[in-house]
């Protein structure tokens, strides 16, 4: 008889990211609507531009407060991240326009992000609205992130990118 000495052993699935990307032309679509469409919401555009151009997640744009920015510099501060990041021409246009936006709210809530229901507080907007923001685009947040993040992690050195981003190792 002989003895099969794979019996018992099972395949791993791929070992690298298996998620859904934007294509070019859907990126390009996205910015445009972000950079020129005036009916899109301020909170849209700003959490959209710093998800497609700096892979800024939900959570580093919901926390983000107006002590972060630094607009001789044109840099702000995101999450954990070790540096400030510098804000290209759009992106600062649409931080402008979500900050003329909490302008109008009159408050003294910290956050740039600012809702109805946090104006008249300190705290940061929901989890819930942040994760509906963009629904009126028709990608999630998380889809838009990941093709930065990709983008980068192809073109640069993988080790950089999760510096710059201030990620840690998964504990096993």
């Amino acid at each position: 008889m002989l003895v099969d000495p794979s019996h018992g052993l099972t395949a791993q699935g791929p070992s690298g990211f298996t998620g859904a990307t934007l294509t070019l032309d859907q990126q390009r679509v996205l910015f445009r609507r972000w950079t020129t469409g005036p009916a899109v919401h301020p909170h849209e555009a700003l959490l959209g531009m710093l998800a497609l151009l700096h892979g800024a997640s939900s959570r580093e744009v919901k926390m983000l407060q107006t002590a972060d920015l630094d607009p001789h510099a044109r840099t702000t501060r995101l999450g954990d991240r070790p540096h400030p990041v510098p804000l290209d021409p759009a992106s600062w246009a649409v931080l402008e326009r979500c900050l003329a936006h909490r302008e109008a709210q009159r408050t003294d809530n910290p956050h740039v992000m600012v809702t109805r229901q946090t104006k008249s507080g300190r705290g940061p907007a929901s989890t819930a609205y942040v994760s509906h923001v963009l629904d009126a685009c028709g990608f999630p947040p998380r889809m838009i992130r990941c093709t930065r993040l990709l983008d980068l992690v192809n073109t640069m050195d993988p080790k950089l990118v999760a510096a710059a981003s201030a990620w840690t190792p998964k504990p096993p």
